[in-house]
């Protein structure tokens, strides 16, 4: 992976629809608005990087959002991403998209098994439905009254529907990696590690070899480095692989 230090003014106009953003139309590369942890920004950094799509990548402190970030995007969150002709993708999803569909080298969206349309279903699941239980087992205290027990109970339901489709092929969608695989493992990663020693205990080897793969892989780690906080006028990191 390669960094280089960048220097650009990357104030935007509040003015201009959130689809573009006239002041990013002279980039180099596309910005990428990124939180290391986040599994959201995780999977849009792990599509970037397979497809070689190399991108000015800013750091920033979810508590601390840079305005300029809050000027593209309004709901704050990351990834967010700006394109060299100033479109913002905000949503991760879209921009593993965005990115696969320019280049596949190892063919994210032709799963041996099934569809893409299907990988993305499956997605929306564990982003709507297993989303929601694993944030009140992870983070109780941010929900009044909920009870992290009952929740990581929920949340493994779905893991072990993953872990008996993992019991029939390596991946998800058949023995070769795809979308689905890179789209869900960090959010099963955040809910392993809420407690290692219960999810190490669970009778889930399946599951456990696909997620340690993940975990151990080499894409994981060049996309996991870290990076300062990004601020105003400070130099940019370009993300990617040389």
């Amino acid at each position: 992976m390669a960094t280089r230090n960048l220097r650009r003014n990357g104030v935007s106009d509040p003015k201009n629809p959130i689809v573009r953003s006239t002041n990013y139309m002279s980039a180099i590369y596309p910005i990428l608005y990124s939180f290391r942890r986040c599994p959201y920004a995780m999977r849009a950094r792990l599509a970037l990087m397979v497809s070689n799509r190399i991108c000015e990548l800013r750091e920033v402190v979810l508590r601390d959002k840079p305005p300029e970030m809050l000027e593209v995007s309004a709901k704050g969150t990351v990834p967010i991403l700006i394109d060299v002709d100033g479109r913002v993708l905000d949503q991760s999803i879209d921009i593993m998209l965005w990115a696969l569909r320019q280049h596949d080298p190892e063919k994210w969206l032709m799963p041996q098994q099934g569809s893409v349309t299907e990988m993305l279903e499956l997605i929306a699941l564990f982003d709507d439905k297993f989303k929601y239980h694993l944030d009140r087992y992870k983070y109780p205290d941010r929900y009044p009254g909920v009870d992290a027990q009952v929740h990581r109970y929920e949340g493994s339901l779905f893991l072990e529907k993953l872990n008996s489709q993992l019991s029939a092929t390596k991946y998800l969608f058949g023995n070769n990696v795809a979308l689905a695989d890179m789209a869900i493992a960090p959010f099963v990663r955040q809910f392993a590690h809420t407690d290692k020693a219960w999810f190490n205990e669970q009778p889930w080897p399946p599951l456990q070899a696909w997620l340690a793969g993940f975990t151990d892989s080499e894409i994981y780690a060049s996309v996991m480095q870290k990076y300062a906080k990004w601020e105003s006028g400070n130099a940019g990191v370009v993300f990617g692989r040389s």
